[in-house]
């Protein structure tokens, strides 16, 4: 038999698609990356086109592939790793999605969580699910697919139709249909999975009137679910995980103890903290969530999840024009010693933990005429860090204890200016890994341990390296000073859009 050499990570992300490969010491070898379409048909709409999503992916698949001049034997395994709660239905038989996956971020469905809540569903949906009734998780979406696009819903109640986050999705489609499965990450961010006895809740998806047979079969986050169709893909291999981007970073930082704490800054921002086995429930709306499913046993996290984080970047660069790239984000940041008083509030889609307001929008204060494009790209940094000290000290509350560190990855983390500001607002050392690429580096180790590319988790850990820690430098005061302004600016953007 010739020797299994590679994993090949799938990384589907909210604004592109990724595929890496890794060798046996999680070198990349090759990689590839696409970014697709965002559709916004009203304010606080967000949809995807789902074909589009599989095409792309596919697309750097193959992409990689080439670059990494991988013989078809040498594939041990493919993972995958995606955003999550952004929901596709589509036709069992074509494949043909019905309507546009509705994005995580998308906002349409904030009055029906607002009428669960109205109700009296919000604790049951929090007791059974851990997370929030919110527009932010799937199953709102299903719903709304299911009751505003015409026909829909009686093709779904005939057994005509599937629906699934992306990893099923992705799944599905490379597998050219044989098999319709999720994981446990993937399938407690709905709204309709019972995270306690790890099933679809019959209560929830009478509620929201969903039919079961839509959903898929939920499994471990590190398994052999399928394989490639060689047809497809251009080789057959095992798909040997799937696991939600924010947990597949905590496991890509070896975050396997309970306190373990990770912050992933990205199109959002996800702060998680492994709570062990047992769920931990939040005083201040975080999110109670599964951080894994492996070897037949589920590990729990407690969540803060920010929307808008390196996306406030992009805005100063695609809106604003302010900006080439987000490294010039970071050399006019530089130039200033601070934002000049100006604070911004980035709820471009609401705010999420500790706040849940769907009716929150974007806002700007502190503006004066000296306030130039410099301070601006210092305050949508700082904006950034700020979110994420809501959810840390949150955390540190609902834990019982204060967290040592926080461990950083994500695209936007390569902002020295941005690390610093972080660990001086959180009063916290950051430590930032020499691979920021933590999500797909998870998906890349648990899709191997599944097949024995490599030994144990404990195995993995070897491959994770420090390139920089950043400590607090900031006087106390002056971190309360700031904090307490970013406070009264939150408060100015809340209840903005009209209910």
């Amino acid at each position: 038999m010739p020797e299994k050499k590679y994993i090949i990570a799938l990384d589907q992300g909210t604004t592109s698609s990724r595929a890496i490969v890794f060798d046996k010491q999680a070198n990349k070898v090759a990689s590839a990356q696409q970014e697709f379409k965002q559709y916004y048909p009203k304010p606080g709409w967000v949809e995807h086109d789902a074909e589009e999503i599989f095409l792309c992916q596919l697309a750097v698949l193959k992409e990689a592939v080439i670059e990494a001049h991988i013989a078809e034997s040498e594939v041990a395994a493919v993972g995958i790793t995606n955003q999550r709660e952004t929901v596709v239905i589509w036709d069992r038989e074509t494949g043909k999605p019905v309507y546009h996956a509705i994005v995580w971020q998308c906002r349409r469905t904030a009055e029906l969580a607002d009428e669960l809540i109205m109700a009296g569903h919000g604790d049951a949906v929090r007791a059974k699910t851990g997370l929030l009734p919110d527009a932010y998780f799937s199953g709102t979406k299903i719903k709304w697919i299911l009751d505003n696009v015409p026909g829909v819903r009686s093709r779904a109640e005939k057994g005509e139709l599937l629906a699934g986050t992306i990893d099923t999705w992705l799944i599905w489609r490379l597998s050219d249909g044989k098999c319709h499965v999720t994981d446990y990450t993937n399938a407690c961010r709905t709204m309709l999975y019972n995270i306690h006895t790890l099933e679809w809740d019959d209560d929830l998806l009478q509620l929201l009137n969903i039919p079961r047979a839509l959903l898929p079969e939920v499994k471990d986050s590190s398994c052999v679910y399928t394989t490639t169709d060689k047809s497809i893909c251009g080789f057959e291999a095992p798909i040997a995980s799937a696991i939600g981007d924010q947990q597949a970073a905590l496991f890509g930082q070896g975050c396997f103890n309970p306190g373990e704490t990770k912050s992933t800054y990205g199109t959002g921002c996800f702060m998680l903290m492994n709570t062990g086995t047992k769920p931990v429930a939040s005083a201040h709306k975080l999110l109670t969530t599964i951080a894994l499913g492996m070897n037949g046993k589920v590990t729990y996290a407690l969540e803060g999840s920010v929307f808008i984080g390196g996306a406030l970047v992009k805005w100063l660069r695609d809106e604003l024009g302010l900006i080439k790239n987000a490294h010039e984000c970071d050399i006019l940041a530089e130039t200033v010693p601070d934002s000049n008083g100006t604070i911004i509030v980035p709820a471009f889609t609401g705010l999420g933990a500790p706040y849940w307001d769907s009716y929150a929008r974007g806002t700007i204060v502190g503006l004066t005429r000296g306030v130039n494009k410099s301070h601006l790209c210092r305050a949508a940094l700082e904006a950034i860090a700020y979110q994420v000290k809501d959810e840390l000290e949150c955390m540190k509350d609902d834990a019982g204890f204060d967290i040592p560190s926080v461990k950083v990855d994500g695209g936007a983390c390569v902002s020295d200016v941005m690390m610093q500001f972080q660990s001086d607002i959180l009063n916290t050392p950051v430590y930032r890994p020499k691979n920021v690429e933590t999500t797909v580096t998870g998906a890349a180790f648990l899709a191997g341990l599944a097949v024995g590319f490599w030994r144990d988790k404990n195995s993995v850990l070897d491959f994770w390296k420090i390139d920089n820690i950043f400590t607090p430098e900031m006087e106390s005061s002056k971190r309360d000073e700031l904090y307490a302004q970013w406070k009264r600016a939150i408060e100015r953007a809340r209840n903005w859009a009209e209910k």
